[in-house]
């Protein structure tokens, strides 16, 4: 498999804090890529330095081309899309014209093709999420976690090849996170999708990923498959404290 993302050795820092130390990492096409740690460990630090805030150091490819730095409009035109912890959907327009308005500005060509015909698109990418049956309900009326299927929904209609997912399941049920993680598996085995998510709930990682990144006060502690590397001593330690370990 070819390489879609590659993060070299990026460094950032606030006010003198280190949030992130000279980490790299790299993700292959097709994949599911996990990245866990404890809280404050640089996780969401390094998925807005994908999305375009800029590092002090180090330099983020996609596709061998180098991206850093770029307003996330235009990273989004390149094929990277995110969810985010907070979803904040449009909230007085409706489930169907969330959608349409990922269409129309994301990465796909869209100033010739008629509206009605992007609306389609829009309803047919709303049943991959199983939204279909609140096409017309304003995201205000959502549940939360049909407000988080519709994150989801709207990063898909961006037209991406890599998804951020950024504690997609957070404050979900069982059975919720469980429908989340199988449209993520039928997305990434039907369209080819690659993805990138943290998630603090380890047996939601386990069951999708390929393999999980560690990182533990901003640097990468450990990667390899996620039974191997939930077992390493140092891991356990980061969560749980010498003691466990």
């Amino acid at each position: 498999m070819s390489e879609i993302l590659q993060i070299q050795d990026i460094t950032k820092t606030f006010g003198g804090l280190s949030a992130l130390t000279r980490v790299s990492v790299s993700i292959h096409e097709g994949e599911s890529v996990g990245l866990i740690g404890p809280n404050g460990a640089g996780k969401t630090t390094l998925f807005n330095i994908i999305s375009g805030m800029k590092p002090d150091s180090g330099r983020i490819l996609l596709r061998g081309k180098d991206i850093t730095g770029l307003k996330s409009h235009e990273i989004c035109h390149r094929g990277i899309a995110r969810t985010f912890q907070l979803v904040r959907p449009f909230l007085e327009l409706s489930t169907l014209d969330n959608v349409t308005c990922a269409l129309i500005f994301g990465r796909r060509k869209n100033e010739k093709t008629a509206l009605e015909e992007i609306r389609e698109e829009a309803g047919n990418i709303l049943k991959l999420v199983k939204l279909d049956h609140r096409t017309h309900h304003l995201a205000k009326e959502l549940v939360f976690a049909e407000r988080r299927r519709l994150e989801l929904a709207r990063a898909l209609a961006t037209g991406p090849d890599l998804i951020l997912l950024d504690e997609a399941m957070a404050g979900l049920s069982a059975p919720e996170a469980t429908e989340i993680l199988d449209i993520v598996a039928k997305l990434k085995s039907d369209y080819h999708l690659t993805f990138f998510l943290v998630e603090h709930v380890i047996k939601l990682i386990t069951a999708i990923c390929n393999r999980i990144i560690v990182l533990n006060f901003g640097e990468r502690l450990a990667e390899g498959p996620p039974k191997e590397v939930l077992q390493r001593p140092e891991v356990i330690t980061a969560y749980l404290g010498g003691k466990h370990a």
